[in-house]
């Protein structure tokens, strides 16, 4: 019976041996897609030899899928969409909302000063009639009347001046408090991008991040070849064209991409953990998606062209030298024609 018992046990503890071993298999070995995937892209920074933090998971994530078939990105876009939570998204809705806050105030204000101008206005009139009636005197107690209301109307403007100072008192400290935010803001309403601060910031943040892990990271500059740009005289329509090439930008950027509006209708965007011959074939697919995507006015069609300079991002460069060598790129790439691109050559 011992024997019969240490048996069963033995077996049991086999049972539960083999019952693990299947159980780390199982956690071991992907069972979908989305972790097949992570797994490779886990593979691929180790091999760069970068740490796995979620920054560098995320930019290789979105680099890797790039490379993958339409519908496993479909796939796996999906999935993401669940989980769509980004800290930069909230502070912009709140900029939009502290900048329609303020318009309000702005409009009170205004309002205000009409209220303000028109009871001066009454009044100016009041003693007009006033002086008009007193040149008749057999109209005495119209005088009396009109007395007693410029009277009424004097009081009224009296109490309207102090309510006007106090609201504009309040709308000094309020126009203060929105311009300190202002300098703060990361969001150009404009165009829907990210602004030129932000970009300068994240590219010093980039810079750094190059200098410690020697990684490849670029930067592309775009904005409407003046060719394009002078077949509208209307500034109207021009900022439509402008418009329009920025929301191109940002339906061919990645999740890890930043498209900022740098200023004066010039797009930027930084490509990270991209290398200049990845940049350039970026350059190529926005270039043509731009071409393709004519733009109609009316009744009038026109092929909207673009400039584009490229640069790669290097530490031992600063970011004033590149911004400004990209610019020139973008420039020279806009008076040649046939150039898609050019590439900035410090």
């Amino acid at each position: 019976m011992a024997r019969l018992a240490d048996l069963k046990r033995s077996q049991r503890q086999k049972n539960n041996d083999e019952n693990s071993e299947i159980s780390a298999a199982s956690l071991s070995d992907p069972t979908s897609d989305l972790e097949i995937f992570s797994k490779e892209v886990l593979s691929a920074l180790i091999s760069d030899n970068l740490p796995p933090t979620p920054n560098n998971f995320a930019l290789y994530f979105d680099r890797i899928l790039e490379e993958k078939s339409e519908s496993l990105r479909r796939q796996i876009g999906s999935i993401l969409e669940f989980e769509e939570d980004d800290q930069s998204e909230k502070s912009i809705a709140l900029e939009k909302t502290l900048k329609q806050g303020f318009s309000s105030v702005k409009s009170i204000l205004q309002l205000s000063a009409t209220l303000y101008k028109n009871i001066s206005l009454m009044e100016k009139i009041l003693e007009k009639r006033s002086e008009e009636i007193k040149a008749i005197p057999s109209l005495s107690e119209a005088n009396e009347l009109i007395a007693s209301l410029s009277g009424d109307v004097g009081k009224l403007s009296g109490i309207l001046k102090k309510q006007v100072s106090h609201m504009k008192t309040i709308y000094e400290e309020t126009a203060t408090i929105v311009k300190q935010v202002e300098n703060e803001t990361i969001f150009d309403n404009q165009y829907g991008v990210y602004n030129k601060r932000y970009l300068i910031a994240k590219l010093e943040q980039e810079r750094n991040l190059i200098d410690e892990f020697k990684h490849k990271s670029s930067l592309i500059f775009v904005r409407l070849s003046q060719e394009t740009a002078n077949t509208m005289q209307s500034e109207k329509a021009q900022q439509l064209m402008i418009r329009t090439v920025a929301r191109l930008l940002l339906k061919t950027s990645r999740r890890s991409d930043i498209v900022a509006h740098f200023g004066e209708g010039v797009f930027a965007m930084v490509l990270k953990h991209t290398d200049i011959e990845s940049a350039k074939r970026a350059s190529e697919r926005l270039y043509d998606l731009v071409a393709s995507s004519n733009f109609f006015l009316a009744e009038q069609e026109i092929q909207l062209r673009i400039a584009v300079g490229v640069a790669e991002l290097k530490a031992s460069i600063g970011v004033d030298q590149t911004l400004v060598c990209t610019l020139n790129a973008m420039e020279a790439a806009d008076q040649d024609s046939s150039a898609r691109y050019m590439v900035c050559n410090p």
